[in-house]
């Protein structure tokens, strides 16, 4: 891996993003948007706010991560970009550590804006440190990026990656635990949320919220969501077809 070619392809990523405003409003100001919304929806009950608000600072990122990820590389492999740049002595690993660094970079403003918004503005009421929050967001953020990497290879258009929505993010919202403990699901459906990721994720923001200092569990839900992320970048890479003439 050369870090002058991860960093050069990083810049290049930046710099069309930053030509499409409603990437930028649709990373930025969509979760700060559904965050206000969720807290007056639960004015009357804030302790629900606090519970669910948590849960969603760990959904977020994974999800808009995940489409602005899937959607930018989709459109580099139809174009042809992808191609020529295999074409060139640039490792797997210089490409995909450089899109992972460039969404990553945005996740971190994402998290940063989100998580703020529910400490200071929502006051949102949590035992532990905001940057203990910040982190599981962060790398919540990096599954995100991981699952739009992989999922491209296998969507000829951008209507196709919308529709992987329903196969790859919704079942994990639905098993998470944000609507109701893991515990009390079916045997089956506790076992299948027990090996997704964003449960992690999730269990994790909950850690926080309960404890002050960070406990083996916070530790644990940490180091699956990296490691989930890590492997599905791996996949990604593997998807990637370099051409010889």
């Amino acid at each position: 891996m050369n870090v002058t070619r991860t960093l050069a392809t990083a810049r290049r990523v930046l710099r069309q993003l930053s030509h499409d405003p409603r990437t930028i409003a649709l990373l930025l100001l969509v979760p700060v948007f559904l965050l206000v919304l969720l807290y007056y929806v639960f004015d009357a009950d804030r302790q629900s706010f606090d519970g669910i608000g948590a849960s969603l600072l760990g959904i977020f990122p994974l999800v808009t991560m995940f489409l602005v990820t899937s959607i930018a590389t989709l459109r580099e492999r139809t174009s042809g970009t992808l191609e020529r740049l295999l074409s060139m002595p640039l490792a797997k690993a210089d490409l995909i550590g450089g899109y992972a660094l460039a969404f990553g970079l945005l996740a971190v403003v994402q998290a940063a804006v989100a998580t703020g918004t529910a400490i200071w503005l929502l006051d949102l009421d949590m035992a532990g440190s905001p940057w203990l929050l910040l982190l599981v967001a962060l790398l919540d953020a990096l599954l995100g990026t991981a699952l739009g990497l992989f999922v491209s290879a296998f969507a000829a258009s951008e209507f196709q990656v919308v529709q992987f929505m329903p196969a790859v993010i919704f079942p994990q919202i639905l098993l998470c635990g944000l609507f109701a403990p893991r515990g009390s699901m079916q045997p089956v459906l506790e076992a299948i949320s027990n090996v997704l990721p964003m449960s992690y994720a999730v269990d994790g923001m909950n850690e926080v919220l309960r404890h002050s200092d960070p406990t083996g569990d916070y530790v644990r839900d940490l180091a699956v969501v990296l490691g989930s992320a890590l492997l599905v970048l791996a996949l990604g890479a593997a998807t990637l077809r370099r051409r010889t003439v």
